[in-house]
């Protein structure tokens, strides 16, 4: 009967823990020492977070007594620590990180092992306050039951908003490249397309099958495999057939681009965002404040690849090439568009550099010029906005949902305080303290 009973009540416990996590106190009330509800604003000193059912319900000025607010309310004591709202990452790749063993791993996981790997790197990227990310590029399936897993509670992560693989041109960056005749055919997807009405077709097939928004690649990659450059390999027709596809289908559309002409191509096609951006000119600065299209410049990917092409040797030549020249130059471009007053959204490539580490983004976009709380705005108000959620997010006020990270201290006297957030909630739950 012992062997019977004891699985039972071990059940039992573990049943009621998972129900506690996913059914957390209905009230919680946190003191926080410095407030940055709004990062458009100045912090303000001892204030009480309200909180219900994962939302916002009031932010008052003092140290709230929770039994004065609910008489189950939980305390969550911040009074020592910087509160600030969740940070986004506009830009990762979550199924993957770049090293000599990508080929091989490419061969032997399976699409089980690579949701698996993905989840782990999701986890790495909310514990570094990163409470909602773009993921843009990587297998469909199983990234979209990453993103419908965390929304669910299933799994702890950030929320994602996912592309699934690439709305790209035979050949082009976002095809697959490097292997066997054979591999490719296998391994080239349904969004691979050439000609308007045929990339028509391919972003159909992306919202079809369940991306929250198309990422299309209108030049060539550093980390093709191919020597095909970095300049424009969309056309003007094909890249205009996915933007109005997409935007008639509530889709908004994300432009890997590094060449000017390729940058300005997509810009004049109607793209939400130009994603790396590594030569941008005068003209993208006129037509990116025409559009209001943001730039995510991913500088930590830049300064990855530039490091590793001169310090291993696992990069063919071509890459190795690549990587040297853009990952320099794209500091320039961030500067010019930063200084243009063109909208910067907060992203990393984050698969290219290490998940977990996103953070370091900031520091480089400190060290290029940008001032902190602009930076702190990048990696939230400005990347709420892009995403469409600013209704729910990018900040802390009545109705938003509960994205909160602490520090130490304030980030806007020190960016480096970013790599090293103590404390996270996600939608109300705590996940890092």
């Amino acid at each position: 009967m012992r062997r019977v009973i004891k699985p039972l009540s071990y059940i039992a416990v573990i049943f009621a823990s998972t129900l506690s996590n996913l059914i957390f106190a209905n009230t919680q009330v946190i003191h926080a020492g410095e407030l940055l509800a709004n990062p458009n604003d100045k912090p303000l000193v001892k204030q009480t977070i309200i909180i219900q059912n994962n939302k916002i319900v009031d932010v008052k000025a003092g140290f709230v007594d929770p039994k004065t607010v609910a008489d189950d309310a939980e305390l969550i004591d911040l009074s020592k620590s910087f509160v600030m709202p969740g940070l986004f990452d506009m830009h990762v790749h979550l199924q993957g990180e770049l090293g000599p063993d990508n080929d091989s791993e490419s061969l032997r996981m399976s699409a089980s092992d690579k949701l698996v790997a993905s989840i782990h790197f999701a986890n790495k990227t909310l514990l570094a306050g990163f409470t909602t990310v773009r993921d843009l590029g990587g297998s469909a399936e199983e990234i979209f039951a990453l993103r419908d897993g965390v929304e669910k509670g299933y799994i702890d992560g950030p929320h994602i908003i996912a592309s699934g693989p690439s709305v790209s041109v035979t050949g082009g960056h976002g095809d697959v490249d490097g292997m066997s005749p054979d591999i490719l055919k296998i391994r080239t997807v349904e969004t691979i397309c050439d000609g308007p009405f045929d990339c028509r077709r391919a972003t159909r097939q992306a919202i079809k099958y369940g991306a929250d928004i198309i990422k299309i690649t209108s030049t060539g990659g550093v980390l093709s495999d191919t020597d095909t450059g970095t300049g424009q390999q969309m056309t003007d027709d094909e890249l205009k057939e996915v933007v109005d596809t997409a935007h008639a289908l509530g889709r908004k559309v994300a432009s890997h681009a590094h060449a000017a002409a390729g940058i300005n191509a997509a810009l004049r096609a109607g793209v939400d965002s130009i994603e790396h951006g590594s030569y941008v000119d005068n003209e993208s600065v006129a037509l990116f404040k025409e559009s209001g299209a943001y730039h995510v410049p991913t500088l930590l990917a830049g300064y990855t690849v530039a490091n590793m092409a001169r310090s291993s040797d696992f990069m063919s030549p071509a890459i190795k090439a690549k990587a040297i020249r853009v990952g320099t130059d794209m500091v320039d471009s961030f500067k010019l568009s930063y200084k243009a007053g063109v909208n910067i959204a907060f992203g990393t490539d984050s698969g290219v550099s290490k998940h977990g580490v996103n953070a370091q983004e900031a520091i480089l976009m400190y060290q290029a010029g940008m001032p902190a709380r602009e930076i702190i705005k990048s990696a939230t108000v400005n990347a709420a906005d892009l995403a469409d959620l600013s209704a729910t997010h990018g900040t802390i006020g009545k109705g938003k949902v509960a994205d909160i990270i602490a520090l130490d201290s304030s980030p806007l006297e020190n960016i480096e305080e970013l790599l090293d957030v103590d404390f996270v909630m996600k939608s109300g739950k705590i996940v890092k303290q």
